[in-house]
């Protein structure tokens, strides 16, 4: 190499060093550091965590070691009401990694924030760049809320429980069923009917005396017979409990209502037949019931010499409302006890060509591996197969159309098996927690089914299927009563509805929903209600008008 190329190289290795050296001196040193993750139990999803255990761990993941001294003034950790909730705190991975867990337990569907502030420094005394704000949105608590007890002392429980509803809570004037508990005066006439059989299961467990459950039904045949506004012998939908005046349910839904009627009779045939000594207090209470049944006029409801029972009557709109009553859904009783009727009867036509349509309400498909006689796509909301069947005894019961006790285990099963395998996602939904119907939700009232599933849970839909699915149904009470019973457990028994995905639990009770609880249990413990409802000569009679059959005709 000769000189001038020795000369330029060392030239241009100085020049380099020395521009290396000006661009070091010139750097500004950082001022701030940085999260590089953060997770709650393990998992990452953003700054939102739902369903959150109630002892959740939180790692924060920096770019430097922090200052373990700085930590206690920049972490919090507060509940929705803002009160402070006491955390410990832990570090790893040479305090780049910081971990905090409360020192008690959360509450169950509750909501927490956990922030960290700029007041966070780094070992080096940088200050964290960005504050962080993480929510905590917490799910159900897993321990008993209740001592363990037997199933049987459980379900007397719950039957004792659920009757102070129709009990303590019946209207003090007509002894009926209070729609619900913010109803004041407003009673049901199908809800009252559910009370009925409530009353006489309530005897029968020895939780009031025969002579307070007579008492009780006396006053109750009295107002019915002698009060209560009537259109051709049937009740409308609601009534005022002091003075008997028919309350509109809708606008034209104002006069008769043909249903809700039947499901009234069903429980008065019930009364009747276990209200049976020859004293003349009950004597002159069978007369009575048997005069209101004798007086429902179902031939009228039999428009125009139609091929179907009409729903609705109004004295302002005539058959303007024009629903026939067709099945599958709630409402077999009608045409059971319209046929049953010894002074207003049906032909057997307008039970097959309106109810059933001539086999239109059959289904015949294979759900979650579950056969459906009849209905809609997946069985539909549970009150079908409940309602009617309070004083129906489906076992062995069949017509043309169906086996009724096949059915309605397969609607339970099929309504049971949607929840377990939880299309939807819906938090909670498992083989514990079950049972779509209608109910009350959160804003508003829907018909629950897995075709309109909405996320709530309705204990009645569950716990009112004890008949059909005992094993399924017993799970879902030890889960309500053990593992929910703080939320929903609570002076009529269980509340209307509850969502375990959107945190809510209804403050409501409606006479539809505890009445099948309350009575079904006692199906399954004892056949009661059933018993006594096919025991009535009409019912019978009726049955075999329409073309059923079974042990219990």
């Amino acid at each position: 190499m000769n000189n001038r190329v020795v000369i330029r190289f060392i030239c241009w290795a100085g020049l380099l060093f020395y521009s290396c050296k000006k661009e070091e001196s010139s750097a500004v040193p950082a001022s701030s550091f940085d999260y590089t993750s953060v997770t709650v139990n393990g998992l990452n999803s953003g700054f939102v965590y739902k369903n959150v255990n109630l002892n959740p761990v939180l790692k924060f993941v920096f770019s430097e070691p922090v200052d373990k001294s700085s930590v206690a003034k920049s972490f919090s950790f507060k509940d929705d009401a803002g009160t402070a909730v006491s955390f410990r705190v832990g570090y790893a991975d040479a305090n780049k990694t910081v971990e905090i867990q409360p020192v008690n337990l959360l509450a169950a569907f509750s909501g927490y924030t956990v922030s960290v502030t700029n007041a966070l420094v780094a070992e080096s005394q940088v200050k964290l760049k960005i504050p962080l704000l993480i929510t905590l949105q917490t799910g159900a608590d897993d321990t008993d809320k209740f001592p363990r007890i037997s199933d049987e002392e459980l379900l007397t429980l719950v039957q004792r429980q659920t009757f102070k509803y129709f009990w303590d809570f019946g209207h003090p004037v007509s002894g009926l069923a209070r729609e619900r508990n913010t109803s004041g005066n407003t009673v049901t006439s199908g809800g009252s009917g559910f009370g009925i059989m409530a009353l006489v299961t309530g005897v029968h467990r020895g939780f009031i005396s025969r002579a307070e459950g007579l008492a009780r039904m006396q006053v109750i045949v009295d107002f019915l017979q002698n009060k209560a506004q009537r259109f051709y012998g049937a009740y409308p939908h609601w009534l005022d409990g002091n003075t008997g005046k028919a309350l509109a349910f809708s606008t034209k839904d104002n006069g008769a209502d043909l249903v809700e009627t039947a499901l009234l009779m069903q429980g008065l045939l019930t009364a009747r037949q276990y209200f049976n000594t020859a004293n003349a207090s009950e004597t002159a209470l069978r007369n009575n019931i048997t005069t209101i049944f004798k007086g429902v006029e179902w031939d009228w409801f039999h428009k125009d010499i139609s091929n179907t029972l009409y729903w609705h009557w109004s004295p302002d709109f005539a058959w303007d409302m024009n629903m026939p009553i067709r099945g599958w859904n709630e409402s077999l009783i009608t045409y059971v006890l319209a046929a049953a009727s010894p002074t207003h009867t049906i032909p057997k036509t307008v039970y097959d060509n309106g109810w059933a349509n001539n086999g239109g309400m059959r289904n015949g498909n294979t759900y979650y591996g579950v056969n459906l006689p009849l209905g809609p796509e997946l069985g539909g909301p549970l009150f079908f197969a409940h309602y009617s069947f309070l004083g129906l005894n489906p076992n062995g019961l069949t017509d043309a159309f169906a086996n009724y006790e096949v059915q309605n285990r397969a609607h339970a099963l099929i309504n049971y098996n949607y929840c377990k395998a939880n299309p939807k996602a819906f938090y909670g939904y498992s083989e514990d927690c079950w049972g779509l119907t209608a109910s009350d939700i959160q804003n508003g009232y829907t018909a629950s089914s897995p075709t309109n599933d909405r996320g709530y849970i309705a204990p009645t839909a569950a716990l009112s299927s004890f008949p059909y699915s005992p094993k399924e149904s017993m799970q879902a009470l030890h889960f309500f009563y053990y593992k929910l019973g703080d939320k929903i457990w609570k002076e009529y028994g269980f509340v209307d509805s509850f969502s375990l995905h959107d945190k809510w639990f209804a403050d409501s009770f409606l006479a539809i929903d505890q009445g099948p609880i309350i009575i079904m249990i006692e199906n399954h413990r004892s056949g009661l209600l059933w018993d006594l409802f096919m025991s009535a000569p009409e019912v019978k009679s009726g049955l075999k008008k329409l073309g059923f059959s079974g042990p219990n005709i």
